[in-house]
């Protein structure tokens, strides 16, 4: 009866101990051979920014056509709107093109603008800092360098509206520290510097 009470008593303690290794260990699986592909959000946005161009334009053409001349603060509006439809575009396509691809022999990001490869011994250098959401993480190496955010969630009224960045951003960044063998050398504020030592 004893021995059952003590065996007993060491298989309690012994799922206690694994429970909390379990909850204090970050056992990552790893992030080689991975595509990565940042979140993707709503195109509302830039249907929206295009669809108040064209009406502003459309009003430009009709007032044109009625008066005969256009004030130029309706141009001016008419500008910032086509601009910021086409910046909101670009940045549309750029998300869709990215892709951040982590093998056994380096770390390959492109985003449809520039394409970036580094052997892991080719990086030199990763800065950490904190972003309005997640983090945003710069890969140095000598002659290139690329820069992603890690999960962010954008909040409005305590409700997630949508989110950026990596949704897998932060184990890719700890796969990217483990395979260059960096170190961290200096934080500050909630930044961090890794480099080689």
């Amino acid at each position: 009866m004893r021995v059952f009470f003590f065996y007993n008593i060491l298989v309690r303690l012994f799922c206690i101990i694994q429970q909390k290794i379990n909850q204090n260990c970050c056992i990552i699986p790893s992030m080689l051979n991975k595509e990565l592909r940042p979140e993707i959000n709503s195109r509302r946005s830039e249907w929206t920014a295009w669809g108040l161009a064209l009406v502003v334009f459309a009003a430009i053409a009709l007032m044109k056509w009625q008066l005969g001349s256009v004030p130029s603060a309706a141009w001016i509006f008419g500008g910032i709107l086509l601009f910021a439809a086409f910046s909101i575009s670009l940045g549309n396509w750029v998300d869709r093109s990215t892709v951040m691809r982590l093998d056994p022999d380096g770390i390959s990001f492109e985003n449809g603008l520039r394409k970036v490869a580094l052997r892991w011994h080719e990086v030199k250098k990763v800065n950490v800092l904190p972003a309005r959401w997640g983090k945003s993480v710069q890969v140095i190496g000598e002659k290139s360098h690329f820069e992603f955010r890690t999960l962010g969630e954008v909040e409005y009224k305590g409700e997630v509206q949508g989110k950026v960045g990596f949704a897998e951003g932060d184990a890719a960044l700890k796969e990217i520290l483990k395979q260059s063998g960096l170190t961290l050398v200096k934080e500050e504020k909630g930044r961090y510097y890794y480099a080689r030592v």
